[in-house]
């Protein structure tokens, strides 16, 4: 018998248009990790509800992104996609894990505070959002979560739930790892390079959407903020200069400084060019597969279909685990 793989658990909430800088943090990771461990990569539309919706668009979207999941490389034979909601057992444990965090440790979460600076009527589900994130995670009794800066602080809450339950109860969840992946560099705003990219930015002007054409990339690249002077170098006085240098150095195998070297006595307008057009063809075979497959609406649903099977009898074993050692009949 091998060594059991490890379980890998991630997912993205679907909400405004999967961008390159979530293929970019997220999915060309999930990809590679696919071969090394066991992943479930989650469309987490539970969470995405703490924001008002237009249903019809919201329940399109998860296709979509499931779809694009797919055409990116994620591999339904070796990983399990799986829609959130479709497995009642992360809203169940959620409701347990509730009673065991401490107000104290929601009031610290930074994203709350500034998911809700502007705000009119701050729900309750944006409050406890880090309990649901937590519930994802030791439902499928998860190894390593990627994670990005952004997020460190619900994994220790989720760290923190696992070990005071297995404390108090006996061990019953594996305590997450994060895993860090070799970063390629914060993929920033075209518009407004001090703010990082956003797929739910609403000037779309400021992120480059995995299903735009290659008029559309290149006309966002050509309009992305420069900055003063024309020489084409990567430096942090140069914000927008920078961002543009990091994207090119991700989509192709060059340093930023290959890319300094190759653009010498050039202009900002040739280096755009090419930008626009590398990034374009390197997002075509992505286009194209995810047209064969969101025309495909059965295979879609086989796929679903079989990962919540498989998932919720992971999550299924875990949760009457929980009820039986908290005492419920």
């Amino acid at each position: 018998m091998g060594e059991q793989k490890k379980r890998v658990l991630s997912g993205i909430q679907p909400s405004g248009q999967l961008c390159i800088s979530n293929y970019i943090g997220a999915l060309k990771n999930w990809i590679k990790l696919q071969d090394e461990y066991e992943c479930i990569y989650l469309i987490v539309d539970l969470h995405s509800l703490t924001v008002e919706q237009k249903p019809a668009d919201l329940r399109q979207r998860c296709y979509s992104y499931v779809a694009q999941y797919l055409a990116c490389g994620i591999d339904p034979e070796r990983s399990l996609v799986v829609i959130q909601s479709h497995v009642p057992e992360h809203a169940e444990l959620t409701w347990i894990l509730n009673t065991i965090t401490y107000m104290g440790e929601l009031n610290r979460m930074t994203q709350f505070k500034d998911k809700s600076k502007n705000a009119k009527n701050i729900n309750a589900g944006l409050y406890t959002y880090p309990i649901l994130m937590a519930s994802d995670i030791l439902l499928y009794q998860a190894d390593l979560v990627p994670v990005g800066a952004d997020q460190k602080q619900h994994l220790e809450l989720s760290r923190n739930l696992a070990e005071r339950f297995n404390q108090r109860y006996s061990p019953t969840f594996t305590v997450p790892e994060p895993y860090i992946p070799k970063s390629s560099g914060r993929i920033m705003s075209l518009q407004n390079p001090d703010n990082k990219m956003s797929k739910s930015d609403e000037n779309e002007n400021n992120f480059i959407a995995l299903l735009d054409d290659e008029d559309t990339i290149i006309r966002k690249v050509k309009r992305a903020v420069t900055d003063s002077g024309s020489e084409i170098v990567f430096s942090d006085d140069k914000p927008g200069l920078k961002n543009l240098i990091t994207l090119y150095s991700c989509y192709s195998d060059l340093s930023p400084k290959d890319i300094e070297n190759k653009y010498v006595g050039k202009m900002y307008s040739d280096f755009k060019q090419d930008l626009g057009e590398l990034i374009a063809e390197s997002l075509k075979p992505i286009r194209i597969r995810y047209e064969e497959i969101i025309s495909e609406k059965d295979y879609l649903s086989k796929i679903l279909s079989e990962g919540s099977d498989k998932a919720s009898y992971l999550a299924r074993r875990t949760l009457s685990k929980v009820y039986r050692k908290i005492g419920l009949v």
